[in-house]
């Protein structure tokens, strides 16, 4: 069984007090790893490495052509580290082998891509043509700086890319990271420490501790040192880290939850919107965020599409993820499990009708893996629990809508508001409803497509800020003004005058009268 460490400071180390911690198999239900299991020491040792680092300037310092150099080095050590980390992916999370593969490849193009964009298009220093300040004449313009250190908190549904995510726009930016994968699924982030220090990143710069979240993340949260945390998991995390980055005044980027709904109209190819109402579900067994696991389908299509989505869930081939002919792996623990089986019941017991699935699904060879089967329930009101809960399983919801108003109602009937999607043969019509439905993503005729440049995030309680695009870069910068004074004697500065003789400024307002109302005129002559 393999061994994997903590990487602190440029090194692979054990946790201080020697502890470790098995990681399974979830097609098999067997450890297949033991891993270094961080505590409070070792965090803190993280964040002062990555603090040292920062601080030292020999990342923050570089000039972002410089850094996007070595961003490439890292992209070309995580090619390298391709076939392995799609394996291990894998085996660590339960994802089918044919998804998993896509994940080196995906990083790859996010780092190039994303570093270039900074190196050659980001605002990093920017002009204010002309601030309207009488008072104190001169240039102005915008610095935009690294923020210090970031940490990056990962889920266990989709951990090498999601790693990235976290990596790709702090290191761009000149912030130096700890990384706390999931403690479920921490095997690939300990080797794109492997490929960090491969690819040549200053010690300290990059970090990466493993190890249970409830005390790992009370440090990295509210430590003094930690200037960012960019998390990724429920709502329900989401908001217990800005309670507890709230006392040291952290910035926070959370892309947290969602119940997002998919609309199918009635003018919908049928077809196309039943295998996008499957991907937009059953995708990694369901165990994502911005699942369509609210079907929204019109009346006219109802009975029809609902046939032929229960036939095409029934045919899906599930089995061990590792085998490329499974569509379907398994759940990614016992405990996952558990919690998608208590929600199939609630939906029975609040009068839902279940129409497939609903049980475990049987691998033969395989008993000790956690399969379910992909599980639609029909006459659903939008008010029941498993309309309204993330479920994170191969769940759906449907509900019957009979016009595009009702629609829009129900999908933005939700504590969440991450994204959804909208089926129709009308594009103008599709886009009417996308821009009434109040979620940070809408895909027309698709379901979950990403992309570089497209920011992704949430409304409501699915989270601040933003992933991806150009958009994420300005989430791991501050902002600085800086004020050139254009007036070299002091004597003719009109607001140090304040302090110093209100007699000139009796007469401001004859100079200004657009600017100085009446009342503030008597203010000046007093």
């Amino acid at each position: 069984m393999e061994s994997y460490k903590l990487f602190i400071d440029g090194q692979f180390v054990d946790a201080a007090d020697g502890q470790t911690f098995e990681t399974f198999d979830p097609g098999t239900g067997l450890a297949v790893a033991t891993v270094a299991k961080a505590g409070a020491a070792d965090a803190e040792a993280a964040i002062s490495a990555a603090r040292r680092a920062f601080d030292s300037g020999v990342w923050s310092g570089l000039s972002p052509a410089a850094r996007m150099a070595k961003i490439q080095d890292f992209a070309d050590q995580i090619a390298k580290q391709g076939l392995r980390l799609a394996m291990t992916e894998s085996m660590d999370s339960g994802q089918i082998i044919s998804l998993a593969k896509y994940w080196p490849l995906l990083s790859i193009s996010f780092l190039r891509n994303l570093s270039l964009a900074a190196a050659k298009q980001f605002p990093w220093q920017e002009e204010i043509p002309a601030s309207g300040n009488v008072f104190a004449p001169g240039r102005e313009y915008i610095r935009r700086e690294p923020i210090g250190v970031c940490v990056g908190i990962v889920p266990w549904n989709f951990p090498l890319y999601i790693a990235i995510w976290k990596l790709a726009p702090a290191l761009i930016m000149g912030n130096t990271v700890v990384l706390k994968p999931a403690t479920m699924t921490p095997l690939t982030a300990v080797i794109l420490g492997e490929a960090a220090k491969a690819a040549g990143l200053p010690d300290g710069v990059f970090n990466i501790i493993t190890g249970p979240g409830g005390e790992l993340g009370r440090v990295l949260c509210t430590h003094k040192d930690v200037d960012k945390i960019s998390l990724t998991g429920s709502t329900e995390v989401g908001r217990e880290i800005m309670k507890l980055a709230a006392d040291t005044v952290k910035k926070v980027t959370l892309e947290l939850g969602g119940k997002s709904a998919n609309i199918i109209l009635d003018d919908a190819d049928i077809d196309l919107a039943v295998e996008g109402a499957c991907f937009g579900t059953f995708f990694h067994q369901g165990q994502v965020c911005s699942s369509g696991t609210r079907l929204l389908v019109h009346a006219k299509i109802y009975d029809q599409f609902i046939e032929k989505m229960k036939k095409r869930a029934e045919s899906f081939r599930i089995g061990y993820q590792l085998d490329p002919v499974s569509h379907l792996g398994p759940l990614v623990s016992a405990a996952q499990l558990a919690t998608v089986e208590e929600y199939v019941k609630i939906g029975t017991k609040e009068g839902a009708q279940l129409i497939t699935g609903g049980e475990r699904a049987v691998v033969p060879g395989l008993d000790g893996g956690f399969y379910y089967k992909p599980t639609i329930f029909i006459n659903v009101k939008n008010s029941m629990r498993i309309a309204q809960e993330e479920i994170f399983g191969p769940v759906v919801s449907v509900m019957k809508i009979s016009d595009d108003d009702e629609a829009v109602a129900i999908a933005n009937d939700s504590l969440f508001g991450l994204a959804g999607g909208v089926f129709s043969g009308n594009t103008a019509r599709a886009e009417r409803i996308a821009a009434n439905v109040r979620t940070g993503t809408m895909w027309i005729n698709n379901y979950h497509i990403f992309a570089d440049f497209c920011p992704f995030g949430g409304y409501k309680q699915s989270g601040v800020g933003r992933d991806f695009g150009l958009e994420c870069l300005h989430g791991f910068v501050q902002v600085k003004r800086v004020h050139i004074n254009a007036m070299a004697d002091a004597r003719t500065n009109m607001t140090w005058s304040i302090l110093s003789d209100n007699k000139k400024m009796a007469g401001f307002s004859y100079f200004c009268p657009t600017m100085v109302t009446a009342g503030h005129g008597a203010f000046l002559r007093q």
